[in-house]
């Protein structure tokens, strides 16, 4: 077998659990090295350290999959890994039969993401080596999980830095476009050949969840309290009855639900969980057209149509046009005072609501991409938390790599200090436990999501 040598003044980034080796970091190689196969690396002075496969065209040359010798990928290989993985979400996701099945380094084999959807699974081959291994992944694959089908979506563009092409399309079995999946108790159709990614993101199943204590609790703030009336059937028993402000039982039964905004909807799924747990209205916005139709088909198989409108905009755009109304409004309040012309009709906009949910897709790719980043998620974190009713709360997530927990915290808090807010951090998670991370490599900490309790100074 070929071998790599480090260098000697390289960092130990290898001991420490990372699994990428760097063109940098290479001080030499030993015999024939092939593209897309495995070879040995060692310290500079020959001691082994771990087995990888090789890619002299991409950054990085080497991706670890063993930390003993090993000969090959072979399909016993992807079996053994494959069933480990599969034990994790067994016992971490138990109620699920849909999530993120192999997470590339942190299941120790890197360049390969398998995500399942009840019986069909999506894989993406994002390196040369895992492309090169694709039959013993495959039939790995089906005689692990026994699937009806696999379907293909390494279209994205990081092959090409590993120097493939984009493709996708079925592998095995039969794949129908659409599968229809069960998460937190509820019904969403996933689109797994046009849909974004693999067709849905598995990461944010537990935040979403998180939601729920934030649905309830608001009929109070609309003067509607709970009393002891007597039982209508009359038995002559009291029941505790919803009764607004006038007196008058309250027969609507999503009183104490939440108004709530959610952009970046894609399919819908926060929606949904906000529903389930209890909002009376929700607006779901995103800027696609597919994204919404899939979004009201999930909110249809729920039964929820009565309490979603759906909006295709520019949530840039969206939430400016709102805070603009908001401003306007605000100042038509005291106009008396500064005597303004109030002939003119309002602008459009002005809403706001109980809860805000943002979830963009990632701002920072790269590192030179940080600074415009940190302005994206300032200007809509800033738009957004203007919009949340006084003692209301903001839901918001990154997704990019590189804008960092604290980073990114950083930029909430400008926001809000420019906003003339003050926010109270109630709860700071991060990927689901389908989405496990390898310490020491900070790649892999990607996802961050946050509830702030919004108030005014």
């Amino acid at each position: 077998m070929a071998a790599v040598y480090l260098d000697k003044k390289r960092k130990r980034r290898l001991e420490a659990g990372h699994p990428w080796i760097f063109q940098s970091e290479v001080e030499r190689t030993e015999g024939e090295p092939v593209a897309g196969q495995l070879l040995s690396v060692h310290t500079h002075n020959g001691q082994y350290l771990a087995t990888g496969y090789w890619n002299p065209t991409s950054q990085i040359v080497v991706r670890i999959v063993s930390y003993e010798p090993l000969e090959a990928m072979t399909h016993d290989f992807f079996v053994e890994k494959i069933k480990i993985c599969l034990e994790h979400r067994e016992r971490f996701v138990p109620e699920a039969r849909s999530y993120r099945l192999v997470y590339g380094e942190a299941d120790r084999l890197p360049g390969l993401i398998v995500d399942r959807f009840e019986d069909v699974l999506v894989v993406q081959l994002l390196t040369l080596g895992m492309d090169s291994a694709r039959e013993a992944i495959i039939s790995a694959l089906v005689e692990v999980v026994q699937p009806s089908g696999i379907y293909e979506r390494s279209d994205v563009s990081v092959r090409e830095l590993e120097g493939l092409k984009q493709q996708k399309g079925l592998l095995y079995g039969e794949c129908p476009r659409h599968v229809r999946i069960m998460e937190n108790g509820l019904s969403l159709e996933i689109d797994i050949m046009e849909g974004q990614k693999t067709g849905y993101f598995f990461d944010q199943r537990e935040n979403r969840a998180a939601i729920a204590p934030l649905m309830v609790g608001w009929g109070k703030r609309s003067g509607i309290e709970l009393k002891d009336l007597p039982d209508p059937d009359g038995s002559g028993a009291f029941v505790k009855t919803p009764v607004n402000a006038n007196g008058k039982a309250v027969t609507f039964p999503l009183w104490d639900g939440a108004t709530v905004l959610e952009c970046f909807s894609h399919t819908g799924s926060f929606t949904l969980n906000a529903c389930k747990y209890g909002a009376k209205k929700v607006t779901c916005l995103d800027i696609s057209e597919h994204a919404i139709e899939s979004a009201r088909n999930n909110v249809r198989l729920n039964g929820f149509e009565d309490r979603v409108e759906f909006v295709v905009a520019d949530a840039f755009e969206y939430l400016r046009t709102q805070t603009k109304g908001l401003d306007e409004r605000q100042e038509r309040a005291l106009a008396d005072r500064k005597k303004l012309d109030t002939s003119q009709p309002l602008q459009s906009g002005g809403r706001t609501w109980d809860v805000v949910i943002l979830d963009p897709p990632a701002f920072a790719k790269t590192r030179t991409a940080v600074e415009g980043a940190i302005r994206g998620y300032k200007d809509i974190n800033l738009h957004g938390m203007k919009l949340v009713n006084e003692g209301g709360y903001l839901v918001t997530a990154s997704c990019s790599y590189h804008m960092k927990p604290d980073l990114f915290l950083e930029a909430i808090h400008a926001a809000a200090v420019d906003a003339k807010k003050i926010l109270r951090l109630i709860e700071f998670r991060a990927a689901g436990k389908d989405h496990p991370r390898i310490l020491g490599v900070d790649e892999g900490h990607y996802l961050k999501f946050a509830i702030f309790e919004v108030r005014s100074r």
